[in-house]
């Protein structure tokens, strides 16, 4: 069985930090860090595990920013060149891992008044857990001065500080304090980006996806316009991180990005939905089978999802766009397609009975629908 994440920070790494910054500062009161730190500490999930240990080092670091950063620096481990981050831990070398999310938390609150030191601090974090989060109150405050070493950084020899590059200015980053002026106008970031696409690290182009999939939710607009100029005779690298940052706009059937994919035009032939079972209670799946038939006298390219439309408390519907496939049809070709959908209880989505519509979307538009009965689950008035 999977360990709960929040002992990701436990009893025992609590100990490690105060022990390591004894090690580097033998006046530092370790015994009260970890008393604060313990505190109500096994009831908490991870997130609010971290901004307590960070509230345990505001109250036992020394008051001055600079001598606590420089013994916070001092219990870092040593530097693993190209190392994987998700398998760096604390151990007897020093500071590495989840250890570090306190300790960039702690960065982020004190270091607001003195961001070329505080950032200097990150560069050193990031390559041995991630200063994603804690780079973000710095870069609303100071966004000028977060912008120059951002761009400088996009030349930096770690592949994990360039990653800090794209992945902490990402407006929508999860866990992180949203970046609301990079919401309302991502523009200051799409030359980190540009600067990025093509790097040689498959870990630092993974985060540029992901944040031009970020941009997309806001700004479908611009995303179909770094298509148009960066997909033309792009490597296959290339083309791999822009399929993902495409990805939402094509589950939404946004016509501009399938253009820009070569699967904007309507499907030429027949297009068939069948759903079994006809009715199916909480917990349960439906099968359903596609079947496309060509009526072109050339290849199609085709992306075909499913959208389901889930039954709301107040009798309404809300749609939702599950992945399906990508496929080429060939001329006069009939291709029959399947996938199963399991209909179980989630943490994200209270289920209501009643008919369930499904409709079939190929290249953004509607070509077959059918329902599926919901039953074995309280409507919203029982």
């Amino acid at each position: 069985m999977t360990e709960p994440f929040k002992l990701l920070l436990d009893p025992a790494v609590v100990q490690a930090i105060g022990a390591h910054l004894r090690r580097v500062a033998p006046v530092f009161d370790h015994m009260r860090f970890e008393q604060l730190a313990l505190d109500g500490l096994e009831a908490l999930e991870l997130k609010a595990r971290a901004m307590q240990l960070a509230d345990a080092l505001e109250s036992t670091l020394p008051a001055g920013f600079t001598a606590g950063v420089e013994m916070l620096e001092a219990a870092l481990a040593p530097l693993v060149p190209g190392g994987d981050l998700g398998a760096l831990r604390t151990g007897p070398a020093g500071l590495a891992g989840w250890a570090l999310w306190p300790v960039g938390e702690w960065v982020a609150r004190r270091g607001l008044d003195d961001p070329h030191r505080a950032l200097q601090a990150l560069h050193a974090l990031t390559q041995r857990f991630t200063a994603e989060w804690a780079i973000r109150p710095l870069l609303l405050r100071h966004p000028d001065t977060v912008f120059a070493t951002l761009r400088r950084w996009c030349d930096d020899p770690s592949p994990h500080v360039r990653r800090l590059v794209s992945e902490g200015s990402r407006p929508r980053l999860p866990w992180g304090l949203q970046l609301r002026p990079l919401i309302a106008d991502p523009t200051p970031t799409l030359p980190l980006l540009a600067a990025l696409q093509d790097d040689p690290s498959p870990y630092v182009r993974r985060s540029v996806a992901n944040h031009l999939n970020d941009i997309a939710k806001d700004h479908p607009a611009v995303v179909a316009d770094w298509l148009q100029r960066h997909l033309p005779g792009a490597s296959v690298e290339r083309r791999v991180l822009l399929r993902h940052a495409s990805r939402s706009l094509i589950k939404a059937g946004d016509a501009a990005v399938l253009a820009a994919w070569g699967q904007g035009e309507a499907l030429l032939g027949r297009a068939e939905l069948a759903i079994t079972p006809a009715q199916i209670t909480l917990g349960e799946r439906v099968h359903l089978s596609v079947t496309l038939t060509s009526l072109s006298r050339r290849p199609q390219a085709l992306v075909a999802d499913v959208v389901i439309h889930h039954v709301k408390a107040n009798g309404g519907t809300s749609p939702k766009v599950f992945k399906g496939w990508n496929l080429t049809l060939l001329p006069g070709e009939t291709r029959t397609l399947a996938k199963q959908h399991a209909v179980r209880p989630i943490t994200t989505r209270v289920y209501y009975p009643g008919a369930h519509r499904v409709e079939l979307q190929v290249n953004g538009a509607v070509v077959a629908s059918a329902d599926f009965e919901l039953q074995g689950v309280k409507s919203a008035a029982g």
